[in-house]
């Protein structure tokens, strides 16, 4: 109890407060915590369930350190809706709507009121507001030739339109050529954009391929004045040795997007192993967002012919993990010190998604700031291991059973890497903090289910 009242009071004292270090604030001195509106509503929030997500996100969330609410991709997307409905009938928006510099601004359908009232509201709850970006500057700007503000460049003069060097699968936007004067001038203005609006966080998509453009947006980020969180996405091919780049923003996307099926979590796992002791206590391996909850709640199952697949992974449901993989997923999150971005619709969130995600212990493993290490492999058993940062002799273990059977595991002292006459309590978390007692060279057998995990304090 004493350890965490003491969480909670060192939590509250840091708060939404900066850390300054070297004469540099930081922004993420444990890893930032949040909701993310795409797994829930894809590319299709609207400003009527952005603000219902932002009032339980204040209720549910918040009291447990929770600060940054995020907007995901096509809050500027115009989109032809089902007559009658809020139900987009094209899987990417027709147009965007952008100012007279390119710079993108709310959708007439899905934000009518613009986005200030909920940036308002955001931050008369004590909560941070992100939104999310694609890299580059939008084709229609290039189209109509708009002027890079302060310059006398235009979008044309700056935009790489080699289709090698462009996004896929989402075609709103033409990279940016860095080598081009006016290009770094491009971000200048467009971030200051987002800053004028009261953005606290920017989320970048498709641009971890490209370390001159993160290095191009945090410049303009500092340029600002402004304190904004920087994250990277997507990374499931990012690259270890721009580890200097990506170390400019806070977070680093590491993973494909992750959903509610087991392969997803192997994917995390195996992103686990690739980046252990990459983090800093200003920059965190990310693994994508938490799918908990009701998902794709504008993508509803309607089976007509010439329906549409729309943005996101299938059509609403609630998530498809069994509790033991949801054990799995949110100890595999606390213990490598990934933000914590929940996916799921917070008004309708269950009783017990909430109780993971609030957990005062799997918070505190989190939020401790250290990507655990791999201890032992065997057997289809992975045991890793975060250890407390001002403490020798406490700190946290996962033992991850990765089979489809139960398995039994003897927890000692050499396991916990710990002084053999030195007497341990061991409390086993998602079991209401059960006591063991290892003393001398005592161990203890405890049985874990089938993809499910141990989640263990020592002390």
């Amino acid at each position: 109890m004493k350890r965490l009242i003491k969480f909670w009071s060192l939590l509250l004292a840091i708060g939404p407060t900066l850390i300054i270090a070297n004469g540099e604030p930081k922004l993420a001195p444990a890893p930032p915590l949040g909701w993310n509106s795409f797994d829930s509503y894809g590319v299709y929030l609207h400003q009527e369930a952005a603000m219902e997500n932002l009032e339980a996100m204040g209720e549910h969330l918040q009291p447990y350190g929770y600060e940054y609410f995020v907007i995901d991709n096509g809050w500027f997307g115009e989109y032809a809706l089902k007559p009658g409905t809020l139900y987009a009938q094209e899987k990417h928006a027709h147009d965007v709507r952008i100012n007279k510099y390119g710079h993108v601004i709310p959708s007439k359908v899905y934000f009518s009121n613009g986005l200030k009232p909920i940036i308002d509201r955001c931050h008369e709850l004590g909560l941070k507001f992100g939104i999310h970006m694609m890299r580059g500057i939008p084709r229609k700007a290039y189209e109509q030739d708009l002027p890079i503000k302060g310059t006398k460049y235009t979008a044309r003069d700056i935009a790489e339109t080699n289709p090698k060097l462009n996004c896929t699968w989402c075609t709103y936007n033409y990279g940016v050529d860095m080598m081009k004067p006016g290009a770094q001038e491009w971000y200048d203005g467009l971030v200051q954009h987002l800053a004028d609006m009261g953005v606290d966080m920017i989320k970048y998509d498709d641009i971890v391929p490209y370390p001159a453009e993160v290095e191009a947006v945090a410049k303009a980020i500092k340029k600002t004045g402004r304190p904004i969180l920087f994250s990277l996405s997507p990374g499931n091919n990012a690259d270890p040795n721009a580890i200097d780049s990506f170390q400019m923003a806070n977070m680093l996307r590491v993973t494909q997007d992750v959903w509610d099926e087991a392969r997803y979590i192997d994917d995390c796992f195996d992103a686990w192993r690739k980046w252990t002791g990459k983090e800093t206590d200003n920059f965190w391996i990310d693994m994508d967002m938490i799918p908990f909850g009701q998902l794709l709640m504008m993508s509803p199952k309607i089976e007509l012919e010439g329906a549409i697949h729309l943005a996101g992974h299938g059509y609403r449901r609630w998530s498809q993990y069994s509790q033991d993989q949801m054990f799995t997923f949110i100890t595999m999150r606390a213990l490598s010190a990934s933000p914590l971005m929940v996916g799921g619709d917070l008004p309708t969130m269950d009783g017990f998604s909430l109780k993971l995600l609030t957990d005062p212990d799997m918070l505190a493993c989190n939020q401790n700031g250290v990507m655990g290490t791999l201890e032992y492999e065997g057997d289809e058993i992975e045991v890793w291991k975060s250890q407390e940062k001002e403490s020798e002799t406490s700190g946290w273990v996962g033992v991850f059973n990765r089979s489809d059977r139960l398995k039994t595991f003897t927890v000692s002292k050499e396991l916990l890497g710990l002084n053999a006459g030195s007497d341990v309590s061991v409390f086993n978390i998602w079991q209401g903090r059960k006591l063991y007692k290892l003393q001398g060279k005592s161990e203890v057998e405890i049985d874990v289910n089938p993809d499910g995990v141990l989640f263990l304090r020592y002390e």
